[in-house]
């Protein structure tokens, strides 16, 4: 279902098995296959699932592995893949770290996947936090913010409809260079992650959207109004879609220990506690759920979209 910021509140969902931190890994999803990845996509497609996301780590460092695994498939890729086997979900990179590549070979990318998907792309960028993933590619650590804030122009301008999109800047400038295929959507919405304040700045005057990362409920509202505060200081008219990632879900009652943040019960209590977010002035959530097995997670899947999505606009 598209993603709109004059509701209903809507819900997408980062994909397991493409990453596998233990902060939030299920045990299961050390095994699962390719079938599963495939079946879960499916699955949210039919059920009205708004979008699928995927991240970006080029490779993890031996200092990090024990926190964040070494599995982290690569998000033009899983999408484009997925891209095949679903049909109206929308693919979203959370968050693709553009910093590290130049902007144009990150929009001849993209803008395929995106004619390929026909349409379905939503591009979420961010600074990137690992230092040896930087110095590996030769980019630039230190300075990765300021290279996010002239990246997201130079996308911006790479990811439109014009067959040779120009731009200039301090570190990208191209003019003259042609890339086909453009995307089908006309030009891929930019949505912003991070959480600090210099990301939300970023969005403000930036970004088409604003993913924020890690921020527990009760910071959100001061953060939207920081938001809406340097837009219209900067002068941009266009609305932005606001996002926030959701405590962990289990439908119903769970037979097992799902962990005291996460949200449980019958479907009116949970979608009551989730038009919270909508409260806020947040556009859309991204859900995680608890599970044993892909089985169970493709069950609280459709048990969500069945019996606790359609109480979220009322």
């Amino acid at each position: 279902m598209p993603i709109s910021t004059a509701g209903p509140l809507s819900y997408g969902m980062q994909l397991p098995i493409q990453s596998q931190s233990t902060i939030y890994a299920e045990g299961w999803e050390a095994a699962a296959t390719v079938a599963d990845l495939v079946e879960i996509a499916r699955t949210a497609d039919r059920t009205g699932f708004a979008y699928l996301a995927s991240c970006d780590h080029v490779a993890i460092p031996r200092r990090l592995a024990g926190v964040m695994g070494t599995v982290w498939y690569d998000p033009v890729a899983t999408l484009a893949f997925l891209a095949g086997v679903t049909e109206r979900v929308l693919l979203m990179s959370h968050v693709a770290v553009v910093g590290l590549r130049h902007p144009l070979a990150t929009a001849k990318q993209y803008a395929t996947l995106d004619h390929l998907s026909g349409g379905r792309l939503v591009l979420g960028v961010g600074a990137g936090h690992v230092k040896e993933e930087f110095e590996a590619l030769g980019a630039d650590f230190e300075g990765r913010g300021r290279v996010l804030d002239e990246a997201v122009d130079a996308l911006k301008a790479a990811l439109g409809p014009e067959e040779y999109p120009e731009f200039a800047g301090e570190r990208f400038a191209f003019s003259g260079l042609g890339q086909l295929p453009r995307p089908a959507q006309g030009r891929v919405p930019v949505w912003v992650g991070g959480s600090s304040p210099a990301a939300v700045r970023r969005a403000a005057v930036r970004g088409d959207g604003w993913l924020p990362q890690g921020d527990p409920r009760e910071k959100l509202p001061a953060q939207i109004a920081r938001l809406k505060e340097l837009r219209e200081a900067a002068g941009v008219e266009e609305p932005i879609t606001v996002g926030a990632i959701t405590e962990p879900l289990y439908v119903g009652e769970p037979g097992w220990s799902v962990g005291r943040r996460t949200l449980t019960g019958g479907p009116e209590a949970l979608a009551d506690s989730l038009r919270a977010y909508a409260a806020m002035g947040v556009h859309q959530i991204q859900v995680r759920f608890r599970s044993r097995s892909r089985g169970e997670l493709t069950d609280q899947m459709a048990a969500f979209a069945a019996e606790v999505a359609p109480h979220l606009d009322k």
